[in-house]
């Protein structure tokens, strides 16, 4: 018989619905040997959340300044500057709206240390660097390596890329599922999971409507420079949009984003540059979804959530998660790290946060790559400007 293979995103879905149930009815005992589980595995992914930067944005960075011209330093900047735009707009609007349908004082860090559901026991498992210090250590080798040809250290770190990649996807995605199911878990067995829940709908679709309202206005800013109609050009993105929602990866959408993308008049050359590059820059729809996920899990704690707390968090989102299109949940992963230095998230907060990206990934991936079309659009007419006034 045929295997039946369940992605990432089922198998959350499972695990949350399963942990919701069984918190009802579970005996202490079995509940307490799941708490010590999430200590457990808290401590290996606090512990690996430094790594997982060093490996990842290191060589993202080295990679980016291997391809040094003006063409590249325009890009970059442009599709910061989006990126940068879709964190503030979804900040506004969170802020607006999120104090009104969601109730302050919700404390998550109460579900795990209830007393009724203690681990059985616990390991420390100290971080080998702080996460601020992995951040300043991957840009330093980053750019350095972007000004050397090859060499050693190059290979070394493409290596510990590798071993990152492999602890991602073979031991902290397996495992994670059975890690929300703890917290989900616990948190029906205090009876805190109902109002969450409710809160998560409200949330999701908040951001969804973030995301058609981002892309109309991408299209549209694009549409001032090429003097076309944004809906077409849109429109012409859609099978881009689509194939992201089944692949959920930037990568394997390059062909069909490309391809779209010279359909609405973009020439060869520049969608060739400019498609696989803002398939790594580029994340306007997973930027918006972790500060609207993160504003909501602070308001529903009562924790303060002010306009220079949460810029100085999305400038460095912008940076941090140059590396993440490459491996499935990476923009999470990468973003976990300052989400802990910068907002004082801890154990539950992230467990919901990586339960919450999850959720809507297909749609944060559509929103980057169709967004990237839209930069195509910007990029060509500038370039062809910049070629006719020479």
């Amino acid at each position: 018989m045929r295997k039946i293979q369940l992605g990432l995103l089922s198998r959350i879905i499972i695990a949350i619905l399963i942990g919701v149930i069984c918190g009802n009815f579970l005996p202490l005992p079995l509940i307490r040997i799941f708490a010590t589980f999430n200590v457990l595995f808290s401590e290996f992914l606090s512990f690996s959340i430094p790594l997982i930067i060093l490996g990842l944005v290191t060589v993202a960075i080295s990679d980016i300044g291997n391809k040094a011209g003006k063409l590249l330093l325009i890009t970059v900047l442009i599709a910061y500057g989006a990126t940068l735009f879709s964190g503030f707009l979804s900040y506004a609007v969170g802020s607006a709206f999120f104090p009104g349908i969601i109730t302050p004082g919700s404390s998550l860090a109460e579900v795990d240390k209830i007393p009724n559901a203690m681990p059985y026991f616990s390991i420390s498992i100290p971080p080998v660097i702080s996460v601020m210090t992995a951040l300043v250590l991957s840009f330093t080798l980053g750019l350095g390596l972007a000004s050397m040809r090859g060499g050693a250290l190059k290979e070394v770190v493409n290596d510990f890329q590798v071993i990152i990649v492999q602890l991602i996807n073979r031991v902290i995605l397996p495992f994670l599922p059975i890690y929300i199911f703890g917290i989900f878990l616990n948190m029906a067995h205090t009876g805190e999971v109902y109002s969450i829940l409710i809160v998560f709908i409200k949330i999701i679709g908040i951001i969804f409507a973030l995301h058609i309202f981002l892309l109309i206005f991408q299209y549209s800013v694009a549409a001032l420079f090429v003097k076309r109609n944004p809906l077409k050009l849109l429109a012409r993105m859609m099978p881009a949009y689509f194939t992201a929602l089944g692949t959920q990866s930037s990568a394997a959408t390059i062909p069909v984003t490309l391809e779209q993308t010279k359909k609405n008049g973009v020439s060869a050359d520049i969608a060739g540059f400019v498609i696989p590059l803002c398939a790594t820059i580029h994340l306007s729809g997973s930027t918006l979804k972790i500060v609207a996920c993160a504003l909501a899990l602070m308001i529903m704690q009562g924790m303060p959530y002010d306009f220079y707390l949460f810029a100085g968090f999305i400038l460095m989102l912008g940076i941090t998660m140059v590396a993440a299109p490459g491996v499935p949940g990476g923009a999470i992963m990468a973003a976990l790290g300052i989400l802990q230095s910068m907002l004082g998230f801890g154990e539950a907060e992230q467990a919901l946060m990586i339960a919450l990206y999850i959720a809507m990934d297909s749609f944060g991936t559509a929103c980057n790559v169709t967004g990237d079309g839209a930069i195509a659009l910007v990029i060509d007419k500038i370039t062809h400007k910049e070629n006719y006034m020479k």
